[in-house]
């Protein structure tokens, strides 16, 4: 939710370039980055603890060096981690990993530990972080303000024009639901399990402009419609155009929003490079002339929630037939359809390793209620978080 925030350029920039190509490999490579926003637990009680100021305050010598940036969220009891733009998977990992490791250095120093959960499993009051856009939001949003303390996984993936990014946003509109599936990490909402697999997703979904959004054909329909929903006056500005993805309005990517933070960092970084594999598929499609398929926003919502609610543990919504299917099949139609839009063949057999993993083991949800299983107490939940945050599988 950050609107402030600097990522590689000034805010507000307009910069568009050609992504990079790395020598000798023939194959354009898109930057991608990622922004992890992580939950703040009190070290000794792990409930969640307002601190954000205090650890932004403590890492900001330590996370240039790791190539990271802190930024405040609206909630005093998260943060965000947005990594530089990267190139390959192992750059991914790496960074994910080296930024998650210097936000709990510093959050150790203030007495809390960084956890990768994408909803707080106890119970708890929320402090909102006080801006007078925050305050705004507040008075006007009520309660969805008051409990929006989410934490989700945005990439943001190099396009070389807004041409190009909002053709992209056209083509992978079917497949992300599927990319929900494979993050989901929020079973546990204020004390309660859900029975959602992501009940992240369904919080998060009631901000007015949030969720699937309609196939726009051009850049110019695209900006009319997001002018024509903030002359609603519902909401304040581009920041809280809350698509499941869009163009940012600050750096020259495509911002995939629709993920939960992931618990492990292998799996953040194996479903970033799926992402750039899925947006260089979309423009390849849009220069070759295919069509982006017109598939009804009300039928994307039926798969985003039937995504949120089981993952990869029952049936989802086929991104291509459109009918239920077994998860793993929908997955393998993603990884099929993305084939030929990794920067080399190793990577795409890295991703397709670690995504069936996921599919195995369920996820970040599975793995959360299997913690919860042992004694029934949800600050086991979170132990066992604050260890998988830390480590590559």
């Amino acid at each position: 939710m950050s609107h402030d925030v600097r990522r590689g350029v000034a805010a507000g920039a307009s910069v568009w370039s050609p992504s990079a190509v790395p020598a000798g490999t023939g194959r354009r490579v898109r930057t991608v980055g990622v922004e992890e926003e992580l939950l703040l637990v009190d070290a000794v009680t792990l409930h969640p603890v307002p601190v954000a100021e205090e650890i932004i305050e403590r890492a900001r010598g330590a996370l240039p060096a790791v190539g990271a940036e802190l930024q405040r969220e609206v909630k005093r009891e998260q943060i965000e981690v947005v990594s530089p733009p990267l190139l390959s998977l192992d750059e991914l990992r790496v960074a994910i990993a080296a930024g998650r490791r210097a936000a709990e250095d510093a959050a150790a120093m203030a007495g809390a530990h960084v956890v990768a959960l994408a909803t707080a499993p106890l119970a708890c009051a929320t402090h909102r972080v006080s801006t007078p856009r925050y305050d705004r939001m507040q008075a006007a949003f009520g309660l969805t303000m008051d409990e929006q303390l989410t934490c989700g996984f945005h990439v943001h993936v190099g396009v070389d024009s807004p041409d190009e990014g909002v053709a992209v946003l056209d083509r992978i509109r079917p497949w992300l639901p599927v990319l929900l599936a494979l993050s989901a990490n929020s079973p546990f909402w204020q004390g309660v399990d859900t029975q959602f697999a992501s009940y992240r997703y369904q919080a998060w979904g009631r901000w007015p402009t949030a969720g699937p959004y309609d196939r726009f054909g051009s850049l110019e329909a695209y900006r009319a419609s997001v002018s024509q929903l903030l002359a609603a006056d519902v909401s304040f500005d581009t920041g809280m155009v809350y698509f499941d993805a869009r163009l940012s309005d600050h750096v020259p990517t495509v911002e995939i929003r629709i993920a939960d933070v992931c618990l492990l960092a292998d799996h953040a970084a194996a479903i970033a490079a799926l992402i750039r594999a899925l947006v260089e598929t979309a423009a390849t499609e849009w220069r070759t002339g295919a069509a982006a398929d017109d598939v009804p926003t009300a039928l994307l919502r039926l798969a985003s929630w039937r995504a949120s609610r089981f993952a990869v543990s029952d049936s989802l919504v086929h991104p291509v037939t459109r009918r239920l299917c077994p998860a793993p099949e929908a997955v393998a139609a993603l990884l099929e359809h993305v084939s030929s839009g990794f920067p080399s063949d190793a990577e795409r057999a890295d991703v397709t390793r670690t995504v069936a993993d996921i599919v195995l083991d369920g996820g970040g949800a599975v793995r959360q209620r299997h913690a919860m299983s042992v004694r029934s107490l949800r600050e086991d939940v979170i132990a066992d978080a604050v260890l998988r945050t830390h480590t590559l599988d």
